[in-house]
């Protein structure tokens, strides 16, 4: 069927995971001609889009493609000009905790999408929220609607910004005949997702996959990515029909239907492509205490490069607890119902990621757990041996560190003088030496090399402040008498660091300095016999758990 007449629509974050089948569906309807806005300077299409629906789409001009930054109000009115519905689905990756670079796209963009919305004439704007928006990290969620509330405080950065952003584009239904609504789908899957899939194949090439994290019964809400395109066919379907003001204004969790078990889940994807499923099982009371080491090492080292880790409290709440959501709302409201079955779309996922089955696996196996708990970059590489030029260095620094500060008995006035002395004679010395001498180059110093950016600044003080802010919200924890986990975790933390105050620094720098480049060294080169280890050590221990009691009550009762 050709249409009579042009009628365009705008897909926001178009190149992305979800919104490229939601183009292509708007494609297969023929009621749309369908205008691309995202960041790349052009469109970039893959092998199979080339010859498929969207490459043909291209060519006859059924689809456009501009490009645009959300956070430019010019380049957002320039793609909107002209349509008649928008669908605003640009985001940035949910997996980087920036909170200015999700603030500038998912609130300031949101700001740019709403005002062009209503300068271009626009008749409905959709927007793809996030379930995660109603999540405050902590608590679970069973069976969830949108009658729960926002949380007063929020997981990571991209959630907080994402519900403020929803509540812009809620608030926006009606101004100059605009009509909105919000879409939530819950945990996306499906064919070209490059983070779940990818991610848990690197983790199973690794070693990491056999793990369990909590007790593996919690229960989850996955959509496959057909569904969660219908149903933003579905919400501009209900604005566009008589019944449009009791749809409109309103936010609508999207799932499959069906909730399964997270690690089940999981282990159905692992065990389609030829891996391992999880079979150990590790408590999260257990990772707890580490993730926040891990992350409080983390916000420490960041300014000097450090990636940011994988595991994290964040991280562990949400592989143990809860998350399923009720789909009544959309079902009422919209007409949504899954078109695709969970069984069908884990099927067509498997298939679609037939390149990353276990028999053609690699020797390049990914990251180790070493670099990985490191956080890669500078310090993995200075730890691990990787550039024994730098790993040097950074010892000779350590030991001159030692001799000045702790090995001799002179203040920190004069230890600092001298060590200022000295960088002073070196950087002068080194500036008057000529390019080569003796036929060796001579690289000079940059003085970029000591400059602090503005970035660097923002980062340090963010890093700073987030210390702080976590340190408040335990103390406010602690005040409410509640949280008997947290009170056990803070004594402990107190008594080890007041066993380590009893220890004289220059100990424990003489021991901690060698344990660094020694440790994680080792461990990367023997990952699979120290896991082992691990692993026997620990079932042994969750078999003493279990038989100790029992065998006490026998020895009891056996007892005169």
């Amino acid at each position: 069927m050709l249409v009579e007449e042009e009628k365009w629509c705008v897909v926001t974050g178009g190149r992305g995971f979800a919104a490229r089948h939601l183009v292509e569906m708007l494609i297969r309807s023929q009621k749309w001609f369908v205008r691309i806005a995202d960041l790349g300077s052009s469109v970039k299409l893959d092998p199979h889009e080339e010859d498929g629906i969207l490459g043909d789409a291209l060519k006859s001009g059924r689809v456009q493609y501009v490009s645009t930054d959300l956070r430019n109000k010019v380049q957002v009115v320039k793609a909107f000009d002209g349509a008649e519905v928008v669908f605003h689905m640009a985001a940035p990756d949910s997996s980087i905790n920036n909170y200015q670079l999700h603030y500038s796209v998912n609130v300031e963009g949101t700001k740019n999408v709403i005002d062009a919305c209503i300068e271009c004439k626009v008749k409905r704007l959709i927007y793809t929220s996030s379930p995660s928006v109603v999540f405050d990290g902590v608590h679970g969620i069973y069976n969830g609607d949108e009658s729960m509330p926002y949380p007063k405080k929020y997981n990571d950065s991209y959630s907080a910004t994402k519900a403020e952003a929803e509540a812009l584009v809620i608030k926006a239904n009606g101004r100059n005949g605009l009509l909105t609504c919000c879409i939530r789908p819950s945990s996306i899957f499906g064919p070209g997702d490059r983070l779940m899939v990818p991610s848990l194949v690197a983790a199973a090439r690794a070693g990491k996959s056999k793990y369990i994290i909590g007790d593996g019964n919690n229960m989850y809400d996955f959509t496959y990515v057909e569904n969660v395109a219908y149903g933003h066919i579905c919400a501009e379907q209900a604005l566009a029909s008589e019944a449009a003001e009791e749809a409109a204004g309103q936010a609508y969790l999207i799932t499959n239907t069906e909730p399964i078990k997270f690690w089940e889940f999981m282990s159905l994807i692992l065990e389609g492509l030829g891996y391992e499923r999880p079979s150990i099982k590790i408590p999260a009371s257990v990772m707890m205490p580490i993730a926040h080491l891990v992350e409080w090492t983390y916000k420490l080292l960041a300014p000097l490069g450090m990636k940011v880790p994988q595991l994290t409290p964040s991280r562990i709440r949400l592989l143990s607890c809860n998350r399923t959501f009720s789909c009544s709302k959309a079902k009422n409201k919209l007409g949504y119902l899954p078109i695709v079955s969970l069984k069908d779309a884990l099927k067509k996922t498997v298939e679609s990621y037939s390149h990353l089955r276990a028999e053609k696996q690699t020797r390049s196996v990914g990251p180790s757990k070493a670099s990985v708990c490191l956080g890669g970059g500078k310090v993995a590489d200075t730890l691990l041996w990787r550039d024994k030029k730098q790993s040097l260095s950074a010892i000779l620094v350590l030991v001159a560190f030692y001799y000045f500060f702790l090995a001799s008995s002179y203040t920190m006035v004069t230890a600092v003088s001298r060590i200022l002395l000295v960088a002073t004679l070196f950087l002068f010395i080194q500036s008057i030496l000529p390019a080569k001498v003796l036929g060796y180059k001579i690289e000079k110093i940059p003085a970029s090399n000591f400059q602090f950016s503005e970035e660097k600044a923002r980062q340090v003080a963010f890093s700073v402040g987030s210390v702080w802010n976590s340190g408040v919200d335990i103390l406010n924890s602690l005040c409410r008498g509640k949280d008997w986990t947290l009170f056990s975790k803070v004594v402990i933390l107190l008594l080890v660091f007041s066993f380590l105050g009893n220890v004289a620094l220059h100990t424990i720098f003489v021991i901690g300095v060698p344990i660094c480049f020694i440790a994680f060294y080792i461990y990367e080169k023997r990952e699979q016999e120290i896991d082992d280890l691990f692993c026997s050590a620990f079932s042994f221990l969750t078999d003493l758990k279990t038989t100790f009691p029992k065998k006490l009550l026998t020895v009891n009762q056996a007892a005169p």
